[in-house]
């Protein structure tokens, strides 16, 4: 006599499931930003075997270049894939570098990356005005009065509220001494430490590269993931 062994239903239901169905969901790493040890914001996995600092400038024309250019297939080539973590730092040229360099850390590292896309996106229109302020004599010389008459004044408030933040939200994060020191730490870094002679420059694997544009960046990483 032979007996037709019934399995429990959850385990039948179970093994009739095609294993390819329980594989780990590939992580998308371009969604994971920490802040580093230094307060830069770090983009991808933080174990990715090629791990690229960006030292950049909000008021550099040649950085919003290769933001524009470069960002997107960094991303999708590269750091979606875990191969290559980002992690951008501040270079701070001038004070209103600075201005934007705080306004771009409003909202925590959740709301860096798109701040600071939207800053350079935006980056000809902000910097025409901030020509014109430029010229206007006289100027507030305490500091946190001169930075927010700055962000007023250059059209930043107007682009960061369109980004859901309110004027004193923004003006919270221009006064911030804890973001001030990390901004002003990082730039140190960059120009006495590092010894960057531009902005946008760029260390792989902890070592300055001769790149300042997407085009020298790519050839200076590894191959894309396929």
């Amino acid at each position: 006599m032979h007996f037709k062994r019934v399995l429990p239903i959850g385990i039948a239901i179970a093994l009739s499931i095609p294993a390819t169905a329980f594989a780990a969901k590939a992580i998308d790493w371009t969604n994971r930003v920490v802040l580093s040890s230094v307060g830069g914001h770090l983009m991808g996995n933080p174990a990715a075997p090629t791990k690229l600092i960006e030292y950049i400038s909000y008021t550099c024309s040649h950085c919003a270049h290769f933001v524009a250019e470069g960002t997107g297939p960094l991303k999708s080539g590269w750091v979606k894939s875990g191969k290559v973590s980002v992690e951008i730092r501040n270079a701070v040229r001038d004070k209103y570098d600075l201005t934007a360099a705080l306004l771009a850390r409003c909202g925590g590292k959740d709301k860096f990356l798109g701040n600071h896309e939207a800053l350079f996106a935006n980056q000809s229109a902000w910097m025409t005005q901030l020509i014109a302020y430029d010229q206007q004599q006289p100027k507030p010389t305490e500091e946190q009065a001169a930075l927010k008459e700055i962000a007023e004044k250059t059209g930043l408030i107007t682009l960061m509220s369109k980004r859901g933040f309110t004027p004193a939200q923004l003006n919270t994060c221009l006064a911030d001494p804890a973001a001030m020191k990390t901004v002003l730490a990082m730039t140190q870094d960059a120009w006495s430490t590092q010894k960057i002679t531009g902005t946008p420059s760029f260390l792989i694997n902890g070592k300055l590269v001769e790149a300042h544009d997407w085009n020298a960046l790519k050839a200076a990483l590894p191959a894309p993931a396929k």
